[in-house]
C-alpha cells in the first residue's frame, strides 16, 4: 500500500541534528531491525511518539525534540490488519516478543527474523501497534527501511524555519 500522511518522533534533542537518519538504529538494533540495519521509527500520533520516547514513563518525560514529518511511501504493510499478517505469513507473536531481551540473552529476536523476510520482500516499511508499556491498540508506529528525499518512498522532517540544530555542536 502507499502511505501518504503525517507521521512523529520524540528525539533526543543530542541527535535532532539528524532527524531523518537511521544510524542509531543500526548500530544498536531495535524490534524491527537487526543490527547493522538502518531503520526510521515514527509514529503516527504524537502521543504515541511520547509514549515510545518516554518507555511508558508518562510522569517522568524526558527532554525531547518532537519532529512532524510528512511521509509519502509505496510497499508499506500494515500489520496492525490481520488480514496482511496472513497474506504476508508472518505470526503475530513474532511482533510482540521480548526483543531486547533475546539480544542481552544473545538470541536472535523474532521481530528481526520477520524484518528481514519483509526487507528481503521488497517492502519499504511497516505499520506496526506500539508495543511501549501503556500503550493501547490505538497506538501505532511506522518503520521505514527505505526512505529519502524522492518518491516512492519521500519522507521530509519538517522543519521550516530551520530552528533544528545543524550538527551537535549544539549540545554541550
Amino acid at each position: 500500500m502507499r502511505f501518504i500522511g503525517t507521521c512523529f518522533r520524540a528525539h533526543d534533542p543530542r541527535w535532532s541534528f539528524a532527524p531523518l537518519s537511521g544510524a542509531g538504529a543500526a548500530q544498536k538494533g531495535g524490534r524491527f531491525n537487526p543490527i547493522g540495519c538502518a531503520a526510521l521509527y515514527l509514529s503516527l500520533d504524537l502521543n504515541t511518539a511520547i509514549l515510545e520516547a518516554s518507555q511508558g514513563f508518562s510522569f517522568k518525560v524526558p527532554p525531547l525534540t518532537l519532529v512532524s514529518y510528512t511521509i509519502d511511501c509505496e510497499n508499506i504493510h500494515d500489520l496492525t490488519d490481520p488480514a496482511a499478517l496472513e497474506t504476508l505469513a508472518v505470526e503475530a507473536a513474532a511482533l510482540s516478543d521480548g526483543w531486547a531481551l533475546a539480544v542481552a540473552e544473545g538470541r536472535r529476536p523474532r521481530s528481526w527474523d520477520v524484518a528481514t523476510y519483509l526487507i528481503e520482500a521488497g517492502l519499504a516499511g511497516i505499520i506496526v501497534p506500539s508495543f511501549a508499556p501503556g500503550a493501547s491498540r490505538a497506538n501505532r508506529n511506522l518503520v521505514l527501511w527505505r526512505w529519502g528525499a524522492f518518491l516512492p518512498h519521500k519522507v521530509e522532517a519538517f522543519d521550516p524555519s530551520g530552528r533544528l540544530p545543524k550538527n551537535q555542536l549544539s549540545w554541550p
